[in-house]
């Protein structure tokens, strides 16, 4: 996400004005009766922190089990499981030894960047009848979308018969939503047997353990022994790592085609700080759009999303955009086809972003201005434009 991600976590990253990508994860944990949860975040892991509050929000916080944050450690290990992880099966055979001390069942592995919302429990009772070693769920996507994820073959059964890690191009949208289901003993094994083979080919010193992603190394080890499979996610599911899918998957939430808030037996808990009720100007208008807590709106707001005390002044117009949060939009400014960060200043008939010229989104005509950055009074942020955090553009 560029300029959004560079002092933030991107789990940290709001959603639908009030919420964070981390709260989806966390709340479906919640609500299919999840209570042991570990967290492992290493980039910026601190802009999450305070918002985690030790799961609090998530009714995590319990003397016994829980939330627990994972942490990089130094002198845990051999050269290649100091620092940082490098993928998530790396990351998943650095905590190898704290699996299969804690003895479950089955290990859910979630990934903290994702729009969706679904009940785990029959998913967990269906991998432990069919004895699988691995049950991953599947979203179906546009076949250009699916370029940007791993494309997963099954067979009938559901059965696992191969994976294409970002295709240059393919002819199915069944992709893997990064929500797996593993057999903590078997996946144990396979990351050892993996490192010891990987190791063997390649015998530097380094600090690197090339396990990587779970789609190099894994996936395949455990599709070859037969016992992987896929599962369907049902409702709304989008992966919302790039600017062109965050900015349609708020599109895709005002039109009314996200379901992942609709349901009461396992609604999406948050840590948002309180804050008033947004308030609009008698010359405000107002059509298709999220406004939230503490914002102030006297100018047009179309097809857009506001988050928490944004301040929209008299003849400001915001169309097709995202606003994080403690954001002025002075008078006469117009911002489109944006995304704005946290405690951004726009002047007075500035002028970010521009209406892309097609019907479809893209990355390039996604303006995306930085925390705490600013426009100057009259200055012009061109369509696709990325404003550095903290700068200022004239």
């Amino acid at each position: 996400m560029e300029v959004l991600t560079q002092e933030r976590a991107k789990p940290a990253m709001p959603v639908a004005g009030t919420y964070r990508l981390i709260d989806f994860p966390l709340s479906v944990l919640a609500a299919s009766g999840i209570s042991d949860v570990w967290v492992s975040v290493q980039f910026q892991s601190s802009s999450l922190d305070t918002y985690l509050a030790g799961g609090r929000p998530w009714d995590l916080d319990r003397s016994r089990g829980g939330f627990r944050r994972l942490t990089p450690e130094e002198g845990s290990g051999s050269p290649d499981e100091e620092g940082f992880s490098r993928g998530n099966a790396d990351g998943l055979y650095r905590v190898r030894d704290d699996i299969r001390t804690f003895g479950a069942d089955v290990l859910l592995v979630l990934s903290a960047d994702h729009l969706f919302n679904l009940d785990l429990r029959p998913v967990i009772a269906r991998h432990l009848e069919r004895g699988a070693e691995c049950t991953l769920l599947t979203a179906e996507v546009g076949v250009q979308e699916a370029t940007h994820q791993v494309v997963v073959h099954a067979a009938p059964d559901g059965r696992v018969r191969g994976v294409d890690p970002k295709p240059s191009s393919t002819s199915s949208g069944t992709v893997a939503s990064e929500i797996f289901l593993y057999d903590p003993d078997v996946l144990v094994s396979e990351l050892e047997r993996l490192h010891h083979q990987l190791q063997t080919i390649d015998d530097s010193d380094g600090d690197d353990t090339g396990l990587g992603d779970f789609a190099e190394h894994l996936l395949p080890a455990l599709i070859e022994r037969g016992q992987v499979y896929a599962e369907p996610l049902p409702g709304y599911w989008k992966d919302l790592g790039r600017p062109e899918a965050y900015l349609q998957a708020h599109r895709d939430l005002l039109a009314g085609r996200v379901d992942v808030f609709q349901h009461a037996d396992r609604p999406i808990r948050s840590g948002a700080t309180d804050a008033p009720a947004a308030w609009f100007g008698e010359a405000a208008v107002v059509r298709d759009a999220m406004v939230s807590p503490g914002a102030r709106v006297r100018g047009q707001v179309h097809r857009s999303v506001l988050g928490p005390d944004v301040e929209v002044q008299a003849g400001a117009v915001i169309e097709d955009s995202v606003l994080f949060g403690e954001t002025l939009v002075e008078a006469g400014a117009v911002v489109r086809t944006a995304i704005i960060d946290t405690g951004v200043r726009i002047g007075r008939d500035a002028v970010v972003g521009a209406a892309p010229t097609g019907t479809r989104l893209t990355d390039e005509a996604i303006t995306l201005v930085g925390k705490d950055s600013q426009v100057s009074r009259g200055a012009t942020l061109s369509a696709g434009a990325r404003l550095d955090p903290g700068a200022t553009a004239d």
